[in-house]
């Protein structure tokens, strides 16, 4: 993105300041909100990608952006012996404490208040990597995608869950006024910070998608990277190794 996208433009704050404080304000009824303005498809997605991740049956994995932990949560039904869920914002950490105290998870779900462009783990640390609807949220893109990396153990697998921008017609135009108009309107409705979902929507039209991202992730030194399409383009799976 050639313009750094923030959610309060007037404020001087970093963006990674920013994001925290959006998703402190919108906690609550952020999980609420993301079912409403997804339409449900949101949970099929992250099903792919438990999938996916049961698949490379891991010991160690490390859930980026983690939010309330809904992915965290689904993690738990693997082998992994080890899932933490790294995220910025406090305010989120909190609400997915609660829902894993609730399942009773405490014992295979760690929940850490950490930056994904400064991760507080060893290089070669995790077998699988996720980040659903985080990337964008970076102050540096490419900072964040080594980070990764590093500590992504050698044969491990990133797996990111990001939304796109439909290219054909008539979904591209539906897009269009969903994300400018529609998905504005609910959060000005349901959320106390109108300005979270206007970034929200901004930052999602902006975000490098695709081949685009492609190639970001294969200059970084990822390898096998692949992009998966879901839902007419709206979001992508993207897959990528570490040699």
């Amino acid at each position: 993105m050639s313009k750094i996208i923030t959610p309060y433009q007037d404020s001087e704050k970093g963006k990674k300041e920013q994001v925290a404080q959006m998703f402190d304000t919108i906690s609550e009824n952020y999980d609420g909100l993301n079912k409403v303005i997804s339409f449900g498809t949101d949970a099929k997605w992250k099903k792919k990608i438990l999938k996916m991740v049961q698949e490379k049956q891991p010991t160690t994995i490390l859930d980026i952006a983690t939010g309330t932990g809904d992915l965290a949560i689904l993690f738990s039904s693997t082998s992994a012996q080890e899932i933490i869920g790294l995220d910025i914002s406090q305010g989120m950490l909190e609400i997915g404490k609660q829902k894993i105290q609730a399942k009773n998870l405490n014992d295979k779900i760690q929940m850490v208040l950490g930056d994904g462009e400064n991760i507080p783990y060893a290089n070669d640390y995790f077998d699988v990597i996720t980040v659903a609807y985080g990337v964008r949220n970076f102050e540096n893109l490419e900072r964040g995608l080594a980070e990764i990396l590093r500590v992504l153990k050698p044969e491990g697998q990133l797996l990111i869950l990001e939304t796109s921008v439909p290219t054909q017609f008539p979904f591209k135009q539906g897009y269009y006024v969903y994300t400018n108009f529609v998905m504005p309107m609910i959060g000005k409705l349901f959320s106390k910070d109108q300005k979270a979902y206007q970034y929200l929507s901004t930052s999602a039209q902006n975000f490098p998608f695709g081949e685009v991202l492609n190639n970001i992730l294969r200059k970084i030194g990822f390898i096998d990277v692949q992009h998966l399409p879901q839902t007419m383009g709206v979001a992508t799976i993207y897959k990528a190794s570490k040699k």
